[in-house]
Formats: C-alpha cells, structure tokens, sequence
C-alpha cells in the first residue's frame, strides 16, 4: 500500500472490488471478447454495487468519494484481460457521466444520471468525427433550435458504447459561424427517429461496442442541452483533463499488470538448467521496465492527487497520457518478446493486451496533439483556464 495516496478503506474496496471482477466479470471475458457485445446484467450489477456512483453526487445516488477510488476502479478493470471491456465501464462512467454531473441541470440528472449510477441507463460521448478527430473546433455536426427543440444533423465515430447504449452526450455546433464558440452539448436518447448507429471493426477492444453515429433530422427537447448554449467546447476542454489522466492510469496498469505476468512466468520457464529470471540480461530488461512503470505510476498518482484538490491541470494530465501510452506500448511489446512463442498465442494474455495497448496513444487525443499542448505550456507560456 502507498500511503502517501491510499488509505485502508481505499484498500478494502481495492480487494472487493478485486473479488467481485473475479466472480462476476472474469467468467465472461471471453464470450465478450469473442461476440462484441458485453452482456446488459453485467451494468445492474456494477451500479447495484455503486461502482459507476463512486465519485457522483451523494443527492443523485452516487458516493462523492476522492479520486483515488477511481484510480483503484480503473486499476482494477486492466487486470481482467479486457481492455475493451475496461473501457465500456470507464467511458460510461468517466465521459458520459462526467458531463451530466458537470453540466446538466436537475431535469437531466434525474432522469439519465441517476439511472445510470444505478446500471440501468448506459451512457456514451460524442465528440470525434469522421472528418475530424482531435479538431474539435472543426466539427460539422449542426444542431439547430426550432420552437421548442433542437433539430440535430451530422455524424460522429470511434464512440465507445456507441452502439448499445440508452443515450448519447453529443457535440454540435448551435452557431457554426462561430467555429469553436459555437459548440453545445445536448443529451439524446438512443430511440430518437433519425438516429442510427454502425459497429466498427476494431484492431483491439474487442468486448466493446464502437460505433459510427448518424444524425438525420434528429429531433430533441431544447430541455436536453447541456449547460449554456454554445459553452460546448470549453465545457469539452475542461473534462479532457480527467479523461487523459483516465487514460495514463489505465496505461501504467495495465502495464504492471504484464509485468506480473512476464516475472511470474519468467520464474517458471526454465532453459539450459536454470529459470528465466536468472540470466541477467533477463532480469535487467525487467528492472528497468519496473523503473518506468513506477515512474509513470508515482506521476499519476500525483496528478490525481491534485485534481483532487480542485487544480486545473491541462499541461500534467496531458503529460501522464503522452508518458504512460508510450511506456504501455514499449512495456507491453517487450513482455511479449520475454514470453517467446507464447507471447504470440491467444490462449496467454500478451497478444490481446499488444492489441488492447495500441489505441493508448490515439484515443482521448493523438501523441502529436498532446505533445502541442504541451509545448504551447512550456515554450509559448500559454496558461489553461477553468471556465469561470
């Protein structure tokens, strides 16, 4: 246990939590991963357990915990062998119900956050498009207010739970002459005419829905937008802070986790009369990945530590995606190499974890826009704002 971040009662739920991921999770894993489709009681059991509730307001059914219960969540979920399955559950819980939370008022609380803290309401984000990924700015999709509604057009992808979710957080522009200005957020609910959804074929993530989303004449409640109208896009900015560290934490994890196994087998394979973990050219490829998991890991913890505490950190959080996606694919491709031909085997965890790593460095925002940001920050002294 580190104490300078976690405590005992972070401890306990670590281990039921373990145990529960162990009995209701695991089991399935691979009829997940195999069908694409992760089955809807798996949803009710993790609300009926307050999993998707640990840092939702106490008023709407959640428990307002600190952030490190988070961390221990998504922790946790590397470790079944399901990056995909991971994601369905924090994509849910840290992307679409993070802006209900933060933005919407006590109408749309009650109505999709509550029943999503409880696992019966399944949520998704929709910013990325297909002719523009991390230039959010440059979205296309329209959603234009007639009377009483708002009447959406446009289309969106690589959404995860885009396919079998109940509603969708959607980005479109309210007023496109006003490029990024002109961005708001709306609810929309999957049965709404107009709407279709087409599954994606994915390199790894295998157990979630990703989808392509269209919009034809889609026609909402004015009551459905999110916050102000045309606050979209500093409303967007300012949750990427905690879906990035999301996505360094999930690195660093699922990271140790491959270690594990590498050292666990490296201790049982044997060649020319000795264990694995004896030569030492062996053994210093593990010390140092170790050394760069930690680092990464002691880096987020603390990144956590002080969004936390209210800080706004666009230049860190972004930091720990950049360091932790690149160290996760490094770590993860020589684990593999440690596991010779069994790394290459379906039946062991490498192969599907390689796949799995792979969308760190592009999902949440690309190496190449991160590394922007983060130079903006340091050479051009830009400082990011909270909105106010």
């Amino acid at each position: 246990m580190n104490s300078m971040y976690f405590t005992e009662e972070h401890e306990s739920f670590r281990q039921s939590f373990k145990d529960f991921l162990k009995k209701e999770v695991s089991p399935y894993i691979d009829k997940w991963e195999k069908e694409g489709v992760i089955d809807r009681f798996i949803w009710k059991k993790f609300g009926d357990m307050g999993f998707f509730g640990l840092n939702a307001s106490e008023a709407y059914g959640g428990m307002n915990l600190d952030l490190f219960y988070m961390v221990i969540f998504l922790e946790e979920l590397q470790k079944i062998d399901s990056g995909g399955f991971a994601a369905a559950m924090w994509a849910h819980a840290y992307l679409a119900m993070a802006h209900l939370q933060k933005e919407g008022d006590d109408h749309i609380k009650n109505k999709y956050l509550a029943p999503s803290i409880e696992g019966n309401k399944i949520g998704c984000l929709c910013i990325t498009e297909p002719f523009g990924g991390s230039d959010v700015s440059g979205m296309r999709t329209t959603a234009v207010k007639k009377d009483s509604t708002y009447i959406i057009n446009g289309s969106k992808t690589f959404i995860t739970n885009g396919v079998f979710s109940d509603y969708l957080v959607v980005a479109a522009k309210t007023d496109p002459e006003k490029g990024g200005r002109g961005i708001s957020l709306f609810v929309v609910d999957r049965k709404t005419e107009g709407l279709t959804a087409t599954s994606l074929d994915k390199l790894g993530w295998k157990a979630s829905d990703t989808g392509e989303i269209s919009f034809d004449n889609v026609v909402i409640p004015a009551d459905n937008l999110l916050g102000e109208e045309g606050k979209g896009f500093p409303y967007i900015m300012q949750h990427f802070a905690l879906e990035r560290l999301v996505m360094g934490v999930n690195a660093h994890a699922r990271s140790e986790y491959a270690l594990d196994y590498v050292i666990q087998y490296m201790s049982e394979r044997h060649a020319f009369g000795r264990s694995l973990d004896k030569f030492q050219a062996l053994r210093h490829k593990v010390a140092e990945m170790a050394t760069e998991i930690e680092v990464c890991k002691e880096f987020n913890y603390s990144v956590t530590k002080r969004l936390d505490q209210g800080q706004y950190l666009v230049k860190e959080a972004s930091m720990s995606k950049l360091a932790s996606t690149k160290m996760a694919d490094k770590v993860i491709y020589n684990c593999l190499q440690l596991l010779g031909g069994y790394g290459y085997m379906e039946e062991y965890p490498m192969a599907r974890l390689l796949r799995d790593s792979r969308i760190g460095p592009i999902g949440g925002g690309t190496s190449e826009i991160l590394k922007e940001i983060i130079s903006k920050t340091v050479l051009d002294k830009k400082c990011y704002k909270p909105i106010t």
